[in-house]
């Protein structure tokens, strides 16, 4: 080997040297830099008939796809948890624990102790007034929820936006990235900036929409939804929200964009073509996602769950039920003061099994289904006159849609309904259920909590929307039972004060009446259907919501734990460890000094050759 062939395998050593010095510092500089992927020195040795040497090829970057993708969804997962355990748990606060102060169950109970109390002492204003005040106090917490869930709703409107403007911001800084990464000219420190940057711009993409990352050999990344919308592979796509302003209960998505009263959410792809987000079901995760859920059903349950409970209270106080007349094989019954939403409770025994059918007053077609508590539901248009409700009831007791036919005959007779069974078929039982609009004269049924104007709630369903859809935000005490509490026992006018009469209807009617939430279960899929006695389901709401919390914390809880180990496995693949590099600066330091030594010897037997010439 030649003096020159020194020389240069010496200076070689001395370039490798000094590029892994480079790639050194940049490790301990950035070792608690949160996204930096540690580098190394792409070291290549050379050979020749002469001498070996070697020379740097670029820079290696520690990175594990495998990793990365499971990191980039387990990111998604957890935004989406964390973001609705924030807002349930903040619900699961205003609601209260059952048994606590200020809570449904809580006040409910009140309510019962002061109408018993006044059931005693009927002539008692103080009793009276003792009862008017806890069912006012009822109304106001059913009020005060139910702004509290709207207030949630919005709050979730208002970090959609904000999301929106943060996510087109990552885009393109992204776009950006991939830009500079298509740039030959760029070095390989430059390009390893630039990845540890795109990194931390998809991990930060995913935390508000669950994205999956296609990492090419260029170094550019392409990202699209895991529903398989693009969002980014050569040009961008953008993102907009229309907001639709100050949400109120009947706000409400809805597939129709006619109908629809809740912000859309849209995506511009690169040729132009716009996406409805929401109504295709494209987002399915990251903190949107959560949002999302939060805005349109778990929140929207919550307030049905409230108005559920609100409307059970009103009819619970106003309903007057009249047994219908027996007749010949069956009952009979008139439809006299059935308002838009009244009902017949028609038992019928079939086979031997006895059966509850719902007969509701109501101009919507085609309803006809089974709810929660296995009761047919069957609509009519009582205003309709009598031969066609004797037709649409026919018809639909024929029909096997819902099960067996039920082998009843109705007929009209003198402004009645008559319902009668034949063969294995029998009516055992028909009650009218119709809403007491007034105060007096009407029965012991009493309009105790109205709907706005002190307008009376029959549960009509041809409203638009329903009238039960945030009711609990509308339902006060009727103005004149605030002016007068006398109403609460005087059921007819100049009746004494002492009739206890009334109270205990109301007592009655709290304590036995049977609801059903809701309506077809088939149109409420993953809701919770509720049914019983009205202090049931207050239960059965407060029991409800705090299952929902704990299973969301628990949720958010497992998912964090599962990305901080992620995290760890990053750490020890992508991380620098300091004392390696130390170590390795230590031998860095030798082969410079080696190398130095070479040329430096080289040097002097060069010269002593060239003083002998």
């Amino acid at each position: 080997m030649g003096l020159t062939t020194s020389l240069n395998n010496a200076v070689s050593g001395l370039h490798v040297n000094q590029d892994a010095l480079a790639v050194l510092s940049r490790n301990i500089s950035n070792a608690g830099t949160p996204g930096y992927h540690k580098q190394s020195l792409n070291i290549i040795d050379y050979n020749s008939a002469n001498s070996t040497y070697g020379r740097t090829a670029g820079i290696n970057r520690a990175f594990n796809t495998s990793l990365q993708t499971y990191y980039t969804r387990q990111v998604s997962d957890t935004a989406t948890s964390s973001v609705q355990a924030n807002y349930l748990d903040r619900l699961q606060g205003v609601m209260g624990k059952p048994g606590s102060a200020g809570s449904l169950d809580t006040l409910f109970g009140k309510l019962q102790n002061s109408l018993q109390t006044l059931a005693t002492s009927p002539d008692d204003y103080t009793a009276r007034g003792q009862a008017v005040q806890t069912a006012q106090d009822m109304a106001s917490n059913l009020n005060r929820l139910s702004n509290s869930v709207q207030d949630l709703r919005r709050e979730t409107e208002g970090q959609i936006a904000v999301d929106v403007e943060s996510l087109n911001g990552l885009l393109s800084s992204l776009q950006d990235v991939n830009s500079r990464m298509l740039d030959l000219g760029t070095g390989d420190a430059s390009r390893a900036a630039l990845a540890d940057q795109r990194d931390r711009l998809v991990s930060s993409v995913s935390e508000l929409i669950d994205v999956q990352a296609d990492y090419r050999p260029n170094g550019t990344v392409a990202l699209m939804t895991r529903s398989g919308v693009g969002l980014i592979d050569g040009a961008v796509s953008v993102f907009s929200f229309d907001s639709a302003g100050s949400l109120a209960a009947t706000s409400q998505f809805d597939t129709d964009p006619s109908k629809a009263k809740t912000g859309k959410l849209t995506l511009t792809t690169p040729s132009g073509l716009k996406v409805d987000l929401v109504e295709h079901s494209v987002i399915q995760g990251g903190e949107l996602g959560g949002l999302l859920t939060l805005r349109d059903k778990t929140l929207v349950e919550a307030q049905s769950q409230l108005d559920e409970i609100a409307g059970n209270l009103a009819q619970a106080f106003s309903t007057v039920q009249t047994p219908g007349t027996a007749i010949p094989n069956g009952y009979s019954s008139n439809t006299t003061n059935v308002a838009p939403g009244n009902d017949l409770m028609l038992k019928v025994k079939v086979g031997g099994v006895e059966q509850t059918v719902k007969i509701v007053n109501t101009k919507q077609p085609n309803v006809d289904y089974r709810d929660a508590s296995g009761n047919r539901v069957i609509g009519v248009d009582m205003a309709s006159g009598d031969a066609a409700v004797v037709s649409q009831l026919t018809a639909a007791f024929a029909s096997t849609a819902n099960g067996p036919s039920l082998g009843v005959t109705v007929a009209a007779n003198a402004g009645q309904l008559d319902f009668t069974g034949a063969g294995t078929t029998q009516v055992t039982g028909l009650t009218k259920r119709s809403t007491s609009t007034g105060l007096q004269g009407q029965g012991l049924a009493l309009n105790l909590f109205v709907d706005s104007d002190n307008g009376a709630f029959t549960n009509d369903l041809d409203g638009s929307p329903p009238q039960k859809l945030g009711f609990a935000a509308r339902i006060s005490i009727n103005n004149a039972v605030l002016a007068d509490n006398s109403l609460m026992v005087r059921a007819q006018a100049g009746q004494t004060l002492g009739d206890a009469a009334r109270p205990n209807m109301m007592i009655d009617q709290l304590n036995s009446m049977q609801f059903v939430g809701g309506g077809n279960p088939a149109s409420d899929k993953g809701q919770f259907q509720l049914s019983g006695k009205l202090g049931d389901i207050i239960s059965q709401v407060i029991g409800f919501q705090g299952s929902s919390t704990q299973k969301v914390l628990t949720q958010s809880s497992d998912r964090q734990l599962a990305l901080d180990t992620i995290v760890q496995q990053m750490g020890v693949e992508y991380g620098v460890n300091v004392d390696e590099e130390m170590a390795r600066l230590m031998d860095l330091q030798n082969s410079y000094s080696a190398n130095a030594q070479v040329v430096g010897v080289v040097k002097e037997l060069l010269t002593a050759l060239l003083n002998a010439v």
